[in-house]
């Protein structure tokens, strides 16, 4: 079986694997851009797997003129810029003492031993540089399935580094099949260590979440998140059971994982995360409007179009009722309005906090009146 894609006979990318193969070297794509170029879709990211120890990797890819930048240059990775294009090279490897995200290891020139410390069976598939595929582990099978299957002993994979209970979720949400069910004992090895998540950084576990929930349809994986005792660890609180109404709710409209990760709730969301401060604003809006009175023109009005989408999806989904036929229409109706009252209209007769208290009892008249009072209504 062979692969194929722009990013595979860019020339660039060619010239980084023929640097190393002069060098003698073995040298083979492996992960994400393998495993998507199999399944047809998009690759971001280039991963390139080799016996060269990282400052052969160096030396040639220097030679060559590229920018090689030393990312985890003891644990075998360095980055070559070709073309602008980060490629990622890492020294076949194996475990020689791991604990958590950290391990002691050895550098190796036997593809199986590389391919025997990875995480997912997908995640170990292998090309050459002119895209046939290398499977040592059987993975090719397992993503044909959709089945997504820890490589060799789960239990051994997770305590190396707790993060793989969320990216095994996060990758069902992505690559599994819905209808066969997760593998059982990944499943079992999740709940067996679900509370080593508390090890880990609130960066790291914040950018699973944000990955999860931007899948198509992460409600499975969420609900045998919540099964399994891991959904209350990163977020108590939080609750699985209206996200698959939201994502039914969503439609063709592109999904929100902010507006998702609102309906889940729990208890400090924003800090359990780490989120941005403008992501952590637009959660706590959607939050603090589900259960207003407001009418779905008005929050066009006080928002952004995108939060008051997540603001009525998320009350339809909270409330297992559909939002009405026009709610976007409407939202885009608030949107468009504008107050025909300004400050100096009320000049000079009235400055400062009066001002202010005066623009904001004509801004709640005009609102109540559905945007239809004219400026000099609003005036009189």
């Amino acid at each position: 079986m062979k692969i194929a894609g722009a990013w595979l006979s860019n020339p660039s990318t060619q010239a980084v694997c023929a640097a190393l193969a002069t060098g003698g070297h073995q040298v083979f794509f492996v992960g994400g851009c393998v495993r998507n170029a199999l399944l047809h879709r998009p690759v971001a990211d280039i991963d390139l797997a080799t016996d060269a120890a990282p400052e052969n990797v160096t030396n040639l890819a220097e030679t060559a003129g590229f920018k090689v930048v030393p990312t985890g240059f003891d644990h075998g990775t360095v980055t070559v810029i070709a073309g602008g294009i980060p490629h990622e090279v890492t020294t076949f490897r194996r475990d020689i003492e791991t604990f958590g995200r950290h391990a002691t290891v050895r550098f190796s020139d036997r593809i199986e031993d590389d391919a025997a410390r990875r995480d997912f069976t997908m995640n170990a598939i292998y090309a050459t540089p002119a895209g046939d595929v290398v499977d040592p582990l059987d993975g090719l099978a397992d993503l044909v399935a959709r089945h997504v299957r820890f490589v060799g002993d789960a239990h051994q994979r997770i305590t190396e580094d707790y993060l793989r209970i969320l990216r095994f979720f996060r990758f069902h949400a992505w690559y599994g099949d819905p209808d066969t069910g997760m593998d059982a004992d990944a499943l079992a090895a999740c709940a067996v260590h679900s509370a080593g998540l508390g090890t880990l950084s609130r960066e790291r576990v914040g950018a699973e979440i944000r990955k999860l929930l931007g899948a198509p349809d992460p409600a499975p994986a969420v609900a045998a998140m919540a099964q399994t005792g891991v959904l209350a660890h990163v977020l108590p609180g939080a609750s699985a059971r209206a996200l698959p109404v939201l994502v039914h709710f969503e439609g063709e409209n592109p999904p929100s994982w902010v507006g998702r990760l609102a309906v889940l709730g729990g208890e400090d969301v924003a800090e359990r995360l780490r989120l941005s401060r403008a992501e952590a604003a637009r959660l706590a809006a959607i939050a603090a409007d589900i259960g207003s009175m407001r009418p779905t023109a008005v929050l066009g009005y006080f928002h952004d179009a995108a939060t008051a989408r997540d603001i009525v999806l998320a009350r339809a989904a909270l409330f297992e009722a559909p939002p009405a036929p026009d709610w976007q229409a409407e939202i885009a109706r608030g949107a468009a309005a504008h107050l025909p009252v300004i400050a100096a209209d009320l000049m000079p007769g009235l400055t400062g906090a009066a001002l202010g208290a005066r623009l904001k009892q004509i801004e709640a008249r005009w609102i109540a009146s559905d945007f239809t009072l004219t400026r000099a209504q609003l005036l009189a």
